[in-house]
């Protein structure tokens, strides 16, 4: 396995926000090479750590990297989604935080076999997962033209969706589109002209949704939040950074769900609603990482972190 490199994102606001000083038990839900669950280890010597992650090679780099904690963190191979069902077989009860750092990882990106980037060209794949679920590559060569166009659209924000859908399909009339150079080049010839030399590389969005797509990522997050926040112990906090504004906005949707109180309209003299915030925001903005921390990650530019508090 090569070796599995990603600087974890605003370490330090994770720590603080999620609490760590505290002893207790803390679930790392995208563990990915152990660095946010090497702080939260190091927070306090008395902190017990469970992390998850679907990517074997990222649980590997992981292990190696929390081995001198001993038994006190415990690694499983599962989709974030399902925290309740890992601690109900842990006997681990509710724990006093959780952290998701979303989105995928350098070693990921950088990795040509994962599929995951145009920059080098491989099989596409783009599984968080490799031994189950579709690829890219089966989702370029099989959707119809509307779902890709829908897919793009939605999970991309991509101004030419419709424009590349179109283009995928008739190039796989004519053979199966098999790699991330092929798929890319399509997409550059798909796009106007005065689009193909700019900042942003015109298969950057595509590349994006299609990821989201492969990897369920948007319906991950929605379940992973509201089961995160029925596994939180009263007090126990929740810290999510993520990266871009899809995933943004439904984190703080759900965080801001999760704090609202009697939504009676004002007029009503008593409540009658009898509902109750659940959270507090910690964070009324998201926190940002620091022009220090982008200078050397320049990968963190895009993070923003929010966390809550369980009531």
């Amino acid at each position: 396995m090569a070796e599995f490199a990603h600087l974890p994102v605003m370490p330090a606001e994770a720590v603080n926000y999620l609490g760590c000083a505290r002893a207790g038990t803390y679930v790392d839900g995208t563990v990915g090479g152990g660095g946010h669950a090497l702080e939260i280890l190091r927070a306090n010597p008395g902190n017990r750590l469970i992390g998850l992650d679907r990517d074997s090679e990222a649980l590997a780099a992981a292990q190696k990297a929390l081995a001198p904690f001993g038994g006190r963190s415990v690694l499983v191979k599962e989709d974030f989604r399902n925290v309740s069902a890992v601690l109900g077989r842990l006997e681990a009860g509710q724990v006093d935080g959780m952290l998701l750092d979303l989105g995928v990882s350098s070693y990921q990106l950088e990795t040509p076999e994962r599929g995951f980037s145009f920059r080098f060209d491989a099989a596409l794949d783009m599984r968080m997962d490799r031994s189950s679920g579709p690829t890219a590559r089966d989702l370029v060569n099989t959707l119809e033209e509307g779902e890709l166009f829908r897919i793009f659209r939605e999970y991309g924000e991509e101004a030419h969706s419709r424009r590349i859908a179109r283009a995928i399909v008739e190039a796989r009339a004519k053979k199966p589109i098999e790699t991330t150079a092929e798929l890319s080049r399509i997409v550059v010839e798909a796009v106007p002209a005065k689009y193909r030399g700019g900042r942003i590389h015109p298969a950057t969005r595509v590349f994006q949704a299609l990821r989201i797509a492969v990897n369920d990522e948007l319906g991950s997050l929605s379940e992973g939040l509201a089961a995160g926040m029925e596994s939180l112990k009263p007090g126990g906090r929740m810290v999510v950074i993520s990266f871009h504004s899809l995933e943004d906005r439904i984190v703080k949707g759900a965080f801001r769900e999760a704090a609202t109180g009697c939504i009676c309209p004002p007029k009503f003299p008593v409540c009658v609603c009898g509902r109750t915030p659940r959270a507090r925001l910690v964070t009324r903005k998201a926190v940002a990482p620091s022009a220090k921390e982008v200078e050397s990650n320049p990968r963190a530019r895009s993070a923003k972190l929010r966390a809550i508090e369980k009531l």
